[in-house]
């Protein structure tokens, strides 16, 4: 595989940043991943950090070096999530589960699929054009869906945040799955939360990533939100790929990663990994070791928004 990659967060205004996002890859498939920590619940940063190590440790765990079955492993891996938050929980008898939304894209063999819950984005884009993006799990998107609203209300709507599906919550979570999408070079990818396309409209967001490179596009993207948002900005994140192709030799440049020579059981991950290689009946995610995660996390976050100042 061949492709260029870039990840940006900002904290916003925001004490906290609760936004999480990170990707792996093997020799023949890459798994993306954004989450975002709901800020009206508690401990939101732990919830967006065990989906990620979760959706992380399954894939390094399946990924022999692709996914047998794309959709059975988005469906578990999410569901493996919800119930880790869960267990979370209960060990350390939180008053109330901490929750997250979450987008998941699984690239593999020129094909992506993707999974989401709440109102964490994937957009797929070609040149101008967005061929797919996903639907956010919202009373707005519900009410549109039946009729009782307008498309046109989707930026001032006042029930457009209020989301009705996530990870942690007290019902299990409805994952909401892509059709496989087939991949051509120069197509992108974007993961975002709603920190940025809350804050950018979407031809704008279309037009960055059909103009300039992700290098380029994703931080432009989120200045852009944090700009907007101003001093109550939200915690704004980004996560895309530029696809070059699962066997394009002429695929080159400072920024891209080619997988070809990379061993068949080797996985390459920018995700924080607590427990990795414990006692499956080990807990995995003991609190201290959460915390130092979340210290790192935000260490590595801070120290990338300086950069780019």
């Amino acid at each position: 595989m061949q492709f260029s990659v870039y990840q940006h967060s900002h904290i916003g205004g925001r004490k906290v940043n609760q936004d999480r996002m990170g990707y792996c890859f093997t020799r023949d498939a890459l798994l993306l991943v954004l989450a975002d920590g709901m800020g009206g619940h508690q401990h939101g940063e732990i919830a967006s950090t065990i989906a990620m190590q979760t959706l992380s440790m399954m894939f390094q765990m399946q990924a022999r070096p692709y996914i047998k079955k794309p959709e059975r492993f988005l469906e578990e891996a999410l569901q493996q999530a919800h119930r880790d938050i869960l267990a979370y929980t209960a060990r350390h008898q939180l008053p109330e589960s901490p929750r997250t939304t979450v987008v998941a894209c699984l690239v593999q063999h020129n094909c992506a699929v993707w999974a989401h819950c709440g109102d964490s984005r994937l957009y797929w884009v070609r040149r101008n054009q967005v061929l797919a993006q996903t639907r956010d799990h919202s009373h707005l998107e519900y009410l549109i869906a039946k009729g009782l609203a307008s498309p046109a209300d989707r930026n001032s709507h006042p029930d457009r945040n209020k989301l009705y599906n996530c990870l942690g919550a007290t019902s299990a979570p409805r994952i909401e799955l892509s059709r496989q999408a087939s991949l051509e070079p120069g197509d992108v990818l974007l993961l975002c939360s709603d920190g940025l396309w809350g804050m950018v409209p979407d031809a704008e967001i279309v037009q960055k990533l059909a103009t300039q490179t992700v290098v380029q596009a994703v931080p432009d993207l989120v200045s852009m939100a944090v700009a907007i948002g101003g001093p109550r900005a939200d915690n704004t994140t980004a996560l895309a790929i530029s696809w070059q192709g699962a066997d394009n030799a002429q695929a080159s440049g400072p920024n891209v990663i080619s997988t070809q020579l990379l061993p068949e059981d080797q996985v390459s991950s920018t995700i924080s990994n607590v427990a990795a290689e414990a006692d499956p009946n080990a807990d995995p995610f003991d609190e201290d070791e959460i915390e130092k995660a979340i210290a790192e996390i935000n260490q590595a976050i801070e120290k990338s928004s300086h950069l780019l100042k």
